[in-house]
């Protein structure tokens, strides 16, 4: 009976590892900016709840995002990444937010002067 119930408690603790993987997605999202500073506010700004990892390549504009589907997604991301002055390819920019960017991030005007 011992075996019996270890051996249940070790089947059930795979499938929930097991299900806890399959709840892990990875999407890449365009995202404008211009520097280091930039890269800093956008990958801080994808931390949302949910988010693992997040990492902004400033040459490509890509942001890749590593978020589990239960918790948050790739809208609400790309929302809170927009609210922080950072055109994504479904939202741009809060207007506000943009302009208080440091003049070598606003990236409309291409100035990458530090």
């Amino acid at each position: 009976m011992k075996t019996y119930l270890l051996c249940l408690l070790a089947c059930f603790s795979m499938q929930f590892a097991s299900a806890q993987k399959n709840d892990i997605q990875t999407d890449t999202i365009l995202v404008q900016g211009n520097c280091n500073q930039c890269k800093s506010r956008i990958e801080d700004a994808a931390y949302v709840k949910g988010v693992k990892h997040a990492v902004w390549n400033k040459e490509t504009q890509e942001l890749i995002v590593t978020y589990r589907p239960s918790k948050t997604n790739n809208e609400t991301i790309q929302k809170n990444v927009a609210a922080n002055g950072h055109r994504t390819e479904k939202y741009d920019a809060v207007e506000k937010a943009y302009q208080k960017l440091p003049e070598c991030c606003q990236y409309k005007t291409n100035n990458t002067k530090h």
